[in-house]
């Protein structure tokens, strides 16, 4: 399978190991590169989403407007990047727009580095 970078997919990302962690199947952003999304690599590293909305929350939270494939107005949890098997990945879902992505990539470097 194979995604790319700013993608919205359907994951199922149970089975959660502590509370604090995000689980469920819900929409997630792919914000690996797609040299390693192109290759056999059998990861991919993805931002959760949720519909719980928070406002002004940045850096943490990214607001993405309802669209196709997205059912509501969703928070993209900037904090909660983790690497998860593709066959994690049930439905694409849509794509992000490059302004989206880039102040995505801008709010977790923020966080991360």
């Amino acid at each position: 399978m194979t995604v790319c970078k700013g993608e919205i997919w359907l994951a199922n990302l149970n089975p959660q190991k502590r509370s604090n962690e995000i689980g469920k199947t819900r929409p997630i952003v792919v914000i690996q590169n797609d040299l390693l999304n192109e290759s056999d690599y059998s990861t991919v590293i993805v931002l959760p989403m949720t519909t719980i909305l928070i406002n002004d929350a940045a850096p943490l939270r990214f607001r993405v407007k309802k669209r196709t494939g997205l059912e509501s107005d969703s928070d993209v949890l900037v904090a909660h990047a983790r690497a998860v098997d593709k066959e994690r990945l049930l439905q694409k879902l849509g794509v992000l727009t490059a302004a989206e992505m880039e102040q995505i990539c801008l709010l977790f470097n923020e966080v991360v580095f």
